[in-house]
């Protein structure tokens, strides 16, 4: 069965990256069913966006399979990696917004650089765009003229310009406090719907993710931990799963036993 006729869109298998001696993937998997919103959680520093990266071809891993609605993504063909970053979008945690370039400028750039259309089209593409995420009165602002929120909403535009199938959301929440990363999944979950691409999103942001996605995984180790629904993740009884997930709960109860006066030890090496 293909992945087309089996509803994957991206899948994974056995990624391997490694930075000279640091192993950062051992392994990994991942399957993204076709119009779905896949949350790989984790803990900072465990890979997740190391991860993503290899997923969108930023980086290039040591080992391991991918396939795109069906087709292998084999490092060699070029043709093939052209035609999925195409139709494929990325948001950076960062924005990575070009400051000297005005909000339209920012959005028509992916146009520019990935398509032959004649400038007219790339300019009535790039003011849709602003249009639905309800930019087009700053068109002639730049970035640092814009509010954080309006800044994610300006590198969503520019990464779905391109109209992708698939979008890669890398840490789109941090540094946030909890009312703006509410609004950060709040968003993503309505354009998702609106323009029915397919989303990956790597983030710590649990409760959020929950609620948020149709599959979450948890990167551990190098490897995936755990796929599948957010119920069932909610359910695990895996001891990796349970430490992650329940890290407040186990803080609150530290700090309750403190407060009795108990003596708690230390886990920090």
């Amino acid at each position: 069965m293909s992945a087309r006729d089996s509803g994957i869109l991206l899948k994974a298998e056995g990624v391997h990256k490694r930075f000279g001696d640091h192993v950062v993937l051992a392994g990994a998997d991942l399957e993204v069913p076709r119009g779905s919103v896949v949350t790989v959680l984790g803990r900072s520093g465990t890979g997740k966006s190391v991860f993503l990266k290899c997923l969108a071809g930023i980086l290039t891993p040591e080992a391991g399979s991918m396939r795109f609605d069906g087709a292998a993504l084999d490092q060699g063909d070029a043709a093939a990696r052209a035609e999925f970053r195409r139709r494929c979008g990325y948001l950076f945690q960062s924005n990575a917004l070009f400051d000297s370039l005005t909000a339209l400028e920012n959005v028509v750039l992916p146009l520019e650089q990935t398509t032959d259309l004649p400038d007219k089209e790339i300019q009535e593409r790039g003011m849709e765009a602003l249009r639905q995420l309800d930019l087009e009165a700053h068109r002639d602002r730049h970035p640092a003229e814009l509010s954080g929120g309006m800044q994610k909403r300006l590198a969503l535009a520019r990464a779905i310009v391109t109209r992708p199938e698939l979008v890669l959301f890398d840490e789109p929440t941090a540094g946030l406090d909890p009312l703006r990363r509410n609004a950060v999944f709040t968003m993503i979950a309505k354009y998702q719907r609106q323009f029915s691409f397919t989303a990956v999103i790597v983030t710590h942001d649990v409760a959020e993710a929950l609620v948020a996605s149709d599959s979450v995984a948890l990167l551990d180790g190098g490897r995936m931990r755990f796929q599948g629904a957010p119920a069932a993740f909610s359910a695990s009884d895996d001891p990796v799963v349970k430490g992650f997930r329940d890290s407040a709960a186990a803080l609150s109860e530290t700090l309750h036993a403190l407060r009795r006066g108990e003596n708690i030890e230390s886990d920090e090496s």
